[in-house]
């Protein structure tokens, strides 16, 4: 490839991806579908523990949740996937709302009232815990590599499942694996 054409393709990469991260073709762009794919961790290893503030500046600690099956999720509004899997994991939990599982939504390096007023726009909004991990120490202790990056953490504490990248978290296939896990 000559050299004047790798610029032109750069440019326009880099003109398509201003366009889709400004709002400017999201709307005409179709957007792919989500994953519903696990990794399965053998063998499941201790979930680091942490505490991080609410919405309401209430502290939640992992450790405080063993006996219950977590799904921590590491997101951002910014991030399009994120956007887009919050919707299924409030399903998610309004499914299993009778069953020992709770959602975990840790928010990276954004403010409240920022997440409040993007929460607040979605159908149905989330009625599980919304975390800060502001400067993304627990993001890099648990060894996140991107966003969204989930964790499923079994009844005893340990990292059963991961998945990166966007998912459909009411999807039977995921809404099975947390079962079995609770059973467990």
């Amino acid at each position: 490839m000559r050299p004047s054409s790798r610029r032109f393709n750069l440019s326009r990469l880099v003109l398509w991806a201003a366009l889709c991260f400004s709002g400017g073709t999201q709307a005409a762009l179709p957007l792919p579908d989500m994953s519903h794919s696990l990794t399965l961790l053998k063998p499941a290893k201790p979930a680091r523990n942490f505490t991080l503030p609410d919405l309401d500046g209430k502290p939640h600690k992992l450790s405080d949740y063993r006996g219950k099956v977590v799904l921590v999720n590491f997101w951002a509004t910014w991030c399009p996937p994120c956007r887009r899997e919050m919707p299924s994991m409030e399903r998610l939990s309004q499914r299993l709302k009778d069953q020992p599982f709770v959602i975990l939504a840790v928010n990276q390096q954004e403010e409240p009232d920022k997440v409040f007023v993007f929460t607040g726009q979605l159908e149905p909004s989330p009625t599980f815990p919304i975390l800060f991990d502001r400067d993304s120490a627990i993001s890099h202790a648990w060894g996140v590599p991107g966003l969204p990056a989930s964790f499923i953490v079994d009844k005893a504490g340990r990292v059963a499942y991961r998945a990166m990248g966007g998912r459909e978290f009411d999807h039977p296939e995921i809404e099975q694996a947390i079962r079995a896990l609770l059973k467990k």
